[in-house]
């Protein structure tokens, strides 16, 4: 589905394609069109007081004229948000975590911090999470914590049961290989956490772009650091120094920043268990089944500095992309 390149202020039905397409939260043209809606209705109220701050009285000043220019400036509102518009729409797209799902999202500042059976993946269907193994233990060193111990999982339906819109079906490229990947990984790191494994592979999903934008090592070669943990001061391994963007007070800004680097996708699931396991701060964040309370318990304990991060990660967990690529 397409959105118009120009919207009719007084047509009735302009606006229907965009409204069917708002229904697919992980659409990211719904998500521009409506930024541009925004940036047109400010548009049009800075066109409003211009109009107010001008005398208007004459003989052809009426009701009528001044509603012939409110319909006019709001056609002309509209249209100057096509296109590049002011640049608002933008930001706008931005704040609503049209990135997450164009591209990476932003990184974040975060504390210091063969494979067992695998549940099957359909399972993020099934009402109960897995049962976390050592999730919380206090004093340790973090060893044993990736527990052997299979997840209890019920018989998961059939992914055609799951998807019965045809047209769900469709996920954007590299998402199912991407998943692919990291599933086996993420099913050890939830026995380990408590957390389902598919909340896991979201937030790797938003932090690197669908793994289209994981950090990389000098040398081209990459750091599987798909949580985009930050090195501390403790950190001994490798290292993959970047220009990130930060938030303070709201403000975006860049700095130089210096990230973990891994061996594997394993090694970096298994620093991600031990990171929430050890650390009170993400306490809360430990066994979360819910999708939102997951999301708002990490951003709370400070894993990222975006403002709107636990509503990016949310909209992914909840999202078709995920779900489709999951069923797959």
């Amino acid at each position: 589905m397409t959105i118009p390149a120009q919207i009719n202020a007084i047509d009735p039905n302009a606006l229907a394609d965009l409204k069917r397409l708002s229904r697919d939260g992980d659409s990211p043209a719904a998500l521009r069109a409506t930024a541009k809606q925004f940036e047109a209705l400010f548009l049009q109220m800075v066109l409003k007081s211009m109009r107010d701050a001008v005398p208007s009285e004459g003989m052809l000043d009426s009701d009528q004229t001044r509603l012939f220019q409110a319909m006019q400036d709001q056609q002309t509102a509209m249209n100057m948000a096509q296109g590049r518009g002011t640049g608002l729409a933008d930001v706008i797209f931005r704040q609503l975590g049209g990135e997450a799902l164009e591209k990476p999202a932003a990184t974040h500042d975060t504390a210091a911090a063969g494979a067992p059976p695998v549940p099957p993946r359909t399972a993020i269907l099934a009402v109960r999470p897995p049962t976390p193994a050592n999730a919380a233990a206090e004093g340790g060193d973090g060893a044993g914590t990736m527990s052997d111990v299979p997840a209890e999982l019920p018989t998961p339906p059939k992914a055609a049961q799951a998807l019965a819109d045809p047209a769900a079906r469709a996920v954007p490229n590299g998402a199912r290989e991407f998943v692919d990947r990291v599933w086996p990984h993420a099913g050890s790191a939830s026995r380990a956490t408590g957390i389902p494994a598919h909340f896991m592979v979201a937030q790797a999903a938003l932090e690197t772009g669908w793994g289209r934008g994981e950090l990389r090592r000098a040398d081209g070669t990459p750091s599987f650091n798909l949580f985009n943990i930050k090195a501390g001061a403790d950190w001994k391994g490798a290292v993959v120094e970047v220009p990130v963007t930060e938030y303070a007070n709201g403000r975006a800004y860049t700095e130089n920043a210096r990230f973990r680097a891994y061996g594997s996708y394993a090694e970096a699931f298994r620093d991600y268990a031990n990171l929430l396991s050890n650390s009170p701060r993400y306490a809360a964040v430990l066994g979360q089944t819910d999708a939102a309370g997951f999301a708002r318990s990490l951003q709370h304990a400070g894993y990222a500095t975006d403002p709107m991060y636990a509503d990016k990660l949310t909209r992914i967990i909840g999202g078709n992309t995920l779900r489709t690529a999951l069923a797959g």
